[in-house]
């Protein structure tokens, strides 16, 4: 059994380009099926967020697809040549996939770092693979425990940072630039849950916010308290009072188009921010005068400071020890039918050793079939204690050599 992933995220490529390889829950759900139809392949499991997709098996040992074979099946699923983008994506198997996926979890390699957004989108990722009977034994453990290592880094490290999101990232960058957020007009494109956080963000820094409902949705949709609310179809009415407009929707159509603006006039300058993948915002709005157009990459964290060092090598202590929990696991859970073979094999030598003294002892058939029954289980819980025990006392390389000299004793048999 190995495990292997494939990736593309915000560091290797664009918004543009990542969008051609998101997933909508329900085609991340069609695909794992797909994904998981390839010969040799156990299980699949697609993250899909606005900053990262990653497809993730687990398949048989000698399984020779690799990498190559699953980039070659994604861009099927996607219908697009993949030649052009191939440099963009990562490969990842073994033991470097499995700590991916415990760093990547534990908030260590998203653009704000320590942020846990990420665990939730992992947690998602794996309910979504259940849902769709697309997971399998090991990766519903791996990916199990890498949320466990970032549950445990969430309540016991403490990240020295002051934007635990993009949103909060982008305000702070704005401050910066001389814009404040407070007492200015707001407007949030969407209601899911990247549109509520934006909208409560934006609320809390003192802004006058006004988040678009869809109106079929209208009467059966909550709102961050202290916001407003406007049918979504009316958005290009409000939005010549805007300051600034976020749009964060898992809509694969555009929400702000040039021709919609063609058919407004800006009385001021207007903030757009586009925290959607693919984008909600069409990219040549950003070349109007009057208009500042940011994406999901414009907000980019710096390298981690001095201060922060500490919290990482603690929250790296918390992924190493689990992710040794998980290796233990995996390794038992292939040693054990090793284990078995053997404990079978050895009983039933010690079978043919005794059967012809138990034939010559005078006592009933009945008798004699139960003691044998007896004498089975008896031997299997002696090498069962006599092989764990070694597995106990002995270090990992050692107790592996001695379950190889049993096999060829009795494994091979």
């Amino acid at each position: 059994m190995s495990i292997f992933m494939i990736g593309i995220d915000h560091n290797r490529a664009s918004v543009d380009i990542r969008a051609l390889f998101s997933f909508t829950k329900k085609a991340a759900g069609e695909a794992m099926l797909a994904v998981k139809e390839m010969d040799g392949v156990n299980g699949c499991v697609i993250l899909s967020t606005c900053n990262r997709m990653e497809i993730w098996v687990s398949v048989r040992d000698g399984w020779d697809g690799g990498g190559e074979g699953l980039y070659g099946q994604l861009c099927a699923i996607k219908q697009v040549s993949g030649g052009p983008y191939r440099d963009h994506f990562v490969f990842r198997q073994g033991r470097e996939a499995v700590g991916h996926l415990f760093y990547l979890t534990s908030g260590l390699k998203s653009q704000i770092l320590g942020e846990d957004q990420i665990l939730t989108q992992v947690k998602d990722a794996l309910t979504l693979a259940r849902e769709a009977f697309s997971t399998d034994g090991v990766l519903e453990v791996l990916f199990r425990m890498a949320v466990t290592a970032g549950k445990r880094i969430k309540t016991e490290v403490v990240f020295h940072r002051s934007d635990p999101s993009v949103i909060h990232q982008a305000i702070r960058t704005l401050k910066r630039q001389g814009f404040g957020v407070s007492g200015k007009k707001c407007m949030v494109i969407g209601n899911g849950e990247m549109g509520k956080m934006a909208a409560q963000t934006l609320e809390e820094a003192g802004g006058d916010v006004t988040v678009t409902i869809r109106q079929y949705r209208s009467g059966m949709v909550n709102i961050p308290q202290g916001c407003q609310r406007i049918d979504y179809g009316r958005r290009m009415e409000l939005l010549p009072q805007c300051d600034l407009v976020v749009s964060a929707t898992a809509s694969p159509n555009l929400t702000l188009r040039e021709e919609l603006f063609q058919q407004i006039e800006l009385s001021r300058p207007l903030i757009l921010i586009d925290l959607a993948v693919p984008r909600d915002i069409e990219p040549d709005l950003g070349k109007w005068d009057g208009i500042t157009l940011y994406d999901m990459d414009s907000f980019r964290e710096s390298e981690a400071a001095p201060e922060r060092e500490e919290s990482f090598r603690q929250a790296e202590s918390i992924v190493t020890e689990q992710m040794e929990e998980f290796y233990q696991w995996l390794e038992g859970r292939d040693i054990i039918p090793r284990i078995q073979k053997i404990q079978t094999e050895a009983v039933h030598d010690l079978d043919l050793r005794i059967h012809k003294v138990l034939q010559k002892t005078p006592m009933e058939e009945e008798d004699r079939r139960k003691l044998q029954q007896t004498i089975e289980k008896a031997a299997g819980k002696v090498v069962n204690k006599l092989i764990f025990g070694l597995r106990d006392d002995l270090d990992k390389d050692m107790f592996l050599e001695c379950v190889a000299g049993l096999e060829k004793v009795y494994g091979d048999a």
